[in-house]
């Protein structure tokens, strides 16, 4: 694995992390997932810029936004304790698909 993907992969966990953060931050009222949130946010950002000064626009991208967006799904149903149905498990199983062609393709 290059520095690159692992990149990507650290980014997925930040934006992961600041989604989740920001459940908790009572709309920026409470301090720490606040400060949590935006410092998570500003990371993912940030790792992102770094794998992309080696791998294409068109991969890392989705991969990044899809990977989030898989993670939060899935963890808001595990550990937050929201409601799960066929069409999120569906959803869930698209994203992660997709994402599965991106790096074949790539």
């Amino acid at each position: 694995m290059s520095y690159e993907w692992l990149f990507v992969a650290l980014a997925i966990m930040a934006e992961i992390t600041a989604a989740l953060a920001l459940r908790f931050s009572d709309g920026f009222k409470k301090p720490f997932p606040t400060v949590l949130a935006l410092s998570a946010f500003a990371s993912a950002f940030y790792l992102v810029s770094l794998a992309l000064v080696s791998l294409p626009v068109s991969t890392v991208y989705p991969i990044w936004a899809g990977g989030g967006t898989a993670g939060v799904a899935l963890l808001s149903v595990l550990a937050l304790k929201e409601k799960a149905n066929i069409w999120k498990g569906i959803g869930i199983t698209m994203v992660v698909t997709g994402i599965v062609v991106l790096n074949i393709a790539g």
